[in-house]
C-alpha cells in the first residue's frame, strides 16, 4: 500500500512506497548497534525495507548537484516538548528522544507518530537498540531497558533499570565495592555518578560513557555490570564500537581505543590525540574499522587511520567543517555528515587516505544540530537522513547515493 509522507507534513512531498529489501553500510553517533527487531525474540530478524521515490508535486525547494542529483527536505516533525538529543533506528521505526524526557517512535517510511514512551528523572541523553531491546540513558545516571514486542499492546515496555536491583543487592554490603566519586561521597562502582552521555552496543555488550569520566560495560544477557573503567580526565561525550574496539571521545581532547582478548577485561589499546584544549564531542568509525573521525568544539572534523592490527592510529586529516562546535557526526557509505552548533549540516565525501571533500551544506534548523542518523534503506537512489536539533524538531532529508558527485564549493547545496 502506498504511503504518503505528505500526510504528516505541512507540504506535499515525494511519495515513498515499499519494495524489495536493500541496504547500504551506515554508522552513526546515535546508534552503533544492530537494528532492533519488532518481534518478541532476540533471534528474530530485523524488519528491513527498500523504498523507491516517485516524483509528485511538492513545495520544498530542491537544488541540483552535478545536474541530475539534488538534496530534498522531506519533513519537519515538531512533536517533542524539549530539544531533540538523540536518535536511533529500531527495525521499522526511527526513535527520537529529547531533553523533555519523552521518546517518540516514528513509523517508517510514512513518518507517522506511532507511539510515545519514557520514564525517569532528567532528560534522555542517548539510546541504542539491539535484538528486541532498547537501552536509554538518562541525566539521572540510570540506564533503562525496554522490551520491544508487536505481540503486546504496549510495544515498548520497561523491563529493567541499570544497575539492576539484583546487581545492586549483590554488592552493596561490601565496602570494597564502593568508590570515591567526590569529597565525602561514595557510590558502588556499578553506578554512574553523573549524567550518562552516550551508549554503544557490540558483541553482546552495552557500553555507557558518562560525565563522571568512566566507561562501564554491561552484559546484555543478564544486564550485569562487568567493568567500570576510569577512562578519561574529563567528561565522555561519545562512544562507538567496531571490529572489537570501543572508541570513547572526551572533553579532555582525546579519543581512546579499548579492546579485550577473549573474556578478559578491556584494556587501553591506543590514544587518538585531537587538538590541544579542544573538546571532542563525537566519534564515528568506518565499517571496516580502518578510519576513525571525531568532531571537535573548534569546528574541526579530524580523521585517523588505524593500523592493520588496531594497535596504533595516526591523524591523517583535519577539516575545518564549521564555524562553531561540531556536535555530532554520521557516516553513510562514502559520505560523512557533520551537525554543528551553527545550525547547519555539512556533507562531506570521503576520499583517499581519509581526506574529506565538501559536497554541500544543509540548513533549515533553527537551533544547533545535536544528533544525526542515516537510514540504511535505499530510497529512490538515495537514503534518508534524520537530524535532531535544539529547536525541538526532527527533520528528514533525502540524500542521493552517488559516487561521482562533483565536490566543489561553487556547487555546494543549501536547503531551507
Amino acid at each position: 500500500m502506498d504511503l504518503l509522507v505528505s500526510e504528516i507534513t505541512t507540504h506535499s512531498t515525494p511519495l515513498l512506497f515499499a519494495a524489495a529489501t536493500s541496504t547500504i553500510g551506515m554508522s552513526s553517533t546515535s546508534s552503533s548497534s544492530s537494528i532492533c527487531s519488532s518481534e518478541a525474540s532476540e533471534d528474530s530478524p530485523a524488519i528491513s525495507f527498500r523504498f523507491e521515490l516517485q516524483d509528485v508535486k511538492y513545495d520544498y525547494p530542491s537544488k541540483s548537484l552535478s545536474g541530475a542529483y539534488s538534496y530534498r527536505p522531506l519533513a519537519v516533525l515538531s512533536d517533542h516538548v524539549g530539544p531533540v538529543s538523540c536518535l536511533a533506528l529500531c527495525g521499522e521505526f526511527i526513535l527520537s528522544a529529547s531533553q523533555g524526557k519523552d521518546i517518540i517512535v516514528w513509523q517508517q517510511p510514512d513518518l507517522r507518530l506511532f507511539t510515545k514512551f519514557g520514564q525517569g528523572d532528567g532528560s534522555v541523553k542517548a539510546l541504542v537498540s539491539v535484538g528486541n531491546k532498547v537501552f536509554t540513558a538518562h541525566q539521572d545516571s540510570r540506564i533503562r531497558v525496554w522490551k520491544v514486542s508487536r505481540r503486546s499492546e504496549n510495544v515498548f515496555r520497561l523491563v529493567d533499570t541499570l544497575p539492576t536491583t539484583k546487581d545492586y543487592l549483590g554488592k552493596f554490603m561490601k565496602q570494597s565495592n564502593y568508590v570515591q566519586t567526590r569529597r565525602h561521597h561514595k557510590k558502588l562502582w556499578i553506578e554512574h555518578a553523573d549524567s550518562i552521555s552516550c551508549l554503544a552496543v557490540y558483541n553482546g555488550l552495552v557500553y555507557s560513557g558518562s560525565w563522571d569520566k568512566t566507561l562501564k560495560v554491561w552484559r546484555i544477557s543478564d544486564l550485569k555490570c562487568l567493568e567500570s573503567i576510569k577512562a578519561h580526565d574529563d567528561a565522555i561525550n561519545g562512544l562507538v564500537a567496531c571490529k572489537g574496539i570501543v572508541y570513547s571521545a572526551s572533553a579532555d581532547g582525546k579519543i581512546k581505543a579499548w579492546g579485550r582478548e577473549g573474556k578478559s577485561s578491556h584494556s587501553l589499546k591506543g590514544i587518538l590525540e585531537g587538538h590541544k584544549d579542544v573538546s571532542l564531542n563525537s566519534v564515528i568509525v568506518s565499517d571496516d574499522g580502518k578510519w576513525v573521525y571525531g568532531g571537535g568544539s573548534d569546528g574541526f572534523v579530524m580523521g585517523w587511520e588505524g593500523s592493520y592490527d588496531f594497535v596504533s592510529w595516526k591523524m591523517v586529516s583535519e577539516t575545518k567543517a564549521h564555524q562553531m562546535a561540531v556536535l555530532c557526526i554520521c557516516l553513510a557509505g562514502e559520505f560523512l555528515f557533520s551537525g554543528s552548533a551553527d545550525k547547519n549540516i555539512g556533507i562531506w565525501k570521503r576520499e583517499a587516505f581519509g581526506k574529506l571533500s565538501k559536497v554541500g551544506v544543509i540548513n533549515g534548523h533553527e537551533g544547533p544540530v545535536k544528533c544525526l542518523q542515516a537510514s540504511p534503506n535505499i530510497v529512490g537512489g538515495g537514503f534518508l537522513l534524520y537530524s535532531g536539533g535544539l529547536d525541538k524538531s526532527l527533520r528528514v532529508w533525502w540524500v542521493p547515493k552517488h559516487s561521482t558527485l562533483q565536490n566543489t564549493e561553487e556547487k555546494s547545496i543549501s536547503l531551507c
